[in-house]
C-alpha cells in the first residue's frame, strides 16, 4: 500500500527508516533523559499523516500532560491534512484547483497564511520555490513511471506554473487561481508549517518541551532536563544508511530537501523531483540542501528553493536571512555550511574519505577535511 500527499508516493516502511536515521542523534538523549532523576515523562506517538510517518515526542512533568500534548498534535496535522491534501477532493487546495479560473475560494485562516508564506518564499527565491509548479510535475510523472517530457509539452505548462496569477484576497478570506488548468500543491512548504502549527497545540495543552517530526522536516521547542537540546542527525545525500552530521537545536526547526527522494537515472544521468520553475527541469548544482530556521514554515519552504538556486546565490540569501541557516551539499559532494552553524555542526567523518565517526566540532576538523569541507563568510570561497 502506498500513501500519498503533495505528489509524493511513500511507502510506510522506507518512511519509518528515513525516520530512525534522521533521529538517531535523538534517541539515547531522550533515554538518558527519562532515566534521570529529573521529575520529567516523555510521551512518543506516531501515525502516518501527510503521506509521511509523522512522529511527535512531548515532554512535561506528568505523563498525562505528555500524552495529551501529544495526542493534540497528531489530531492538528490530521486537520491540516484535511484542508491541504491536494489527494482530499473536499480539501481546500483541492476546491482552489478546481475552481481554477472560474471563482475565488474562501479558505480557512490557516490555508491563507500557508498560502501567504508559499508567495512570500517564492519571492525571496526569485521564483526558486514555487507551489504551481504542478504541471510541470505532472509531465514528469515522479509520483508514477517518470519520463522525460519533450520540449513542447513543457512550453505548454510554462504558462499554468505562473505564480503572479495565484491570487490572496486577504479582506475577503479567498484564493483565485487566474489561469484554466492551473493548480497549486502545498506538499513542498505544508510539512513544515503543520509542525509549527502542531508545537503551538503542544505547548496550548502544557508540554514543557518536544519534537514534531514529519519525516525530514522537524520542529523543536523547549529543552530537555538540565537544559539540554535536542540532537539530530542529517543524512548523507549518496550513502542511504549514513549520517553525514548532527547537529543541536534549540526552539528551532529544520529540513532536508535531496535529489535522492524520488528520481530515475538515464544513460548516466540522474533525473530527479526537484524541478527548477524557471526552467521546469531537474535543479542541478546540488546533491541536499538542509535548512534551520526559527520557523518549520521556512525551513520547508527555503530547502527546496536553495536548493534550485543553487550553491552561490543560496548561501548568499542564507547569509542575508535572519535567524536562517544551511548546510548545502554540492553536486561534487563538497559540503558548505553558513557562518551561523560555525560550532554548530558535528561531522560524523569526512564527507571526502571513509573514517571513524567524529563527535569534535566543525571547527576543530577544518585541518583535514581541506577542500572538501568549508565554511561560508558570506559567498562560497569568500
Amino acid at each position: 500500500m502506498k500513501y500519498t500527499y503533495g505528489g509524493q508516493a511513500c511507502k510506510p516502511l522506507l518512511l519509518a527508516l528515513r525516520y530512525c536515521l534522521i533521529m538517531a542523534a535523538l534517541q539515547d538523549q531522550l533515554s538518558w533523559a527519562a532515566d534521570q532523576s529529573n521529575p520529567i515523562q516523555i510521551v512518543r506517538r506516531s501515525q502516518v499523516l501527510m503521506g509521511t510517518l509523522v512522529e511527535v515526542t512531548a515532554v512535561s512533568a506528568t505523563e498525562q500532560v505528555a500524552g495529551a500534548a501529544a495526542s493534540a498534535a497528531l489530531a492538528e496535522i490530521r486537520r491540516l491534512e484535511s484542508l491541504w491534501s491536494t489527494w482530499l477532493p473536499e480539501s481546500e487546495v483541492s476546491r482552489i484547483n478546481t475552481a481554477a479560473s472560474l471563482k475565488a475560494v474562501a479558505v480557512s485562516p490557516e490555508t491563507l497564511a500557508l498560502l501567504r508564506w508559499s508567495l512570500q518564499v517564492g519571492r525571496l527565491t526569485r521564483g526558486a520555490f514555487n507551489i504551481a509548479i504542478g504541471p510541470a510535475m505532472d509531465a514528469w510523472n515522479f509520483s508514477g513511471q517518470p519520463r522525460i517530457p519533450e520540449a513542447a509539452e513543457l512550453d505548454r505548462v510554462k504558462l499554468l506554473t505562473d505564480l503572479s496569477q495565484v491570487k490572496i484576497d486577504d479582506a475577503n478570506g479567498t484564493v483565485f487561481l487566474s489561469r484554466p488548468r492551473m493548480r497549486i500543491d502545498v506538499g513542498g512548504i505544508g510539512k513544515g508549517y503543520a509542525a509549527d502549527l502542531a508545537v503551538e497545540v503542544m505547548r496550548r495543552v502544557g508540554a514543557s518541551a518536544g519534537v514534531v517530526a514529519l519525516s525530514g522536516d522537524i520542529k523543536t521547542f523547549g529543552e530537555l532536563s538540565g537544559a539540554q537540546p535536542f540532537v539530530f542527525g542529517v543524512r548523507h545525500p549518496r550513502e542511504e544508511d549514513k549520517l553525514l552530521a548532527r547537529l543541536e537545536l534549540r526552539n528551532e526547526a529544520i529540513s532536508t530537501a535531496g535529489d535522492y527522494e524520488r528520481f530515475f537515472e538515464r544513460e548516466g544521468s540522474r533525473y530527479h523531483h526537484i524541478l527548477d520553475p524557471h526552467t521546469l527541469w531537474p535543479a542541478r548544482g546540488c546533491q541536499s540542501v538542509t535548512v534551520v530556521a526559527s520557523q518549520g514554515v521556512v525551513a520547508d519552504g527555503l530547502d527546496t528553493g536553495i536548493f534550485v538556486l543553487g550553491l552561490e546565490r543560496g548561501i548568499e540569501l542564507v547569509e542575508r536571512l535572519p535567524e536562517v541557516e544551511a548546510i548545502i551539499v554540492d553536486d561534487e559532494g563538497q559540503v558548505w555550511v553558513s557562518s551561523g552553524l560555525r560550532n554548530r555542526v558535528h561531522l560524523e567523518s569526512d564527507p571526502g574519505r571513509r573514517g571513524q565517526p567524529s563527535q569534535s566540532s566543525m571547527a576543530d576538523q577544518l585541518n583535514h577535511l581541506s577542500v572538501r569541507f568549508r565554511i561560508s563568510q558570506g559567498l562560497p570561497g569568500g
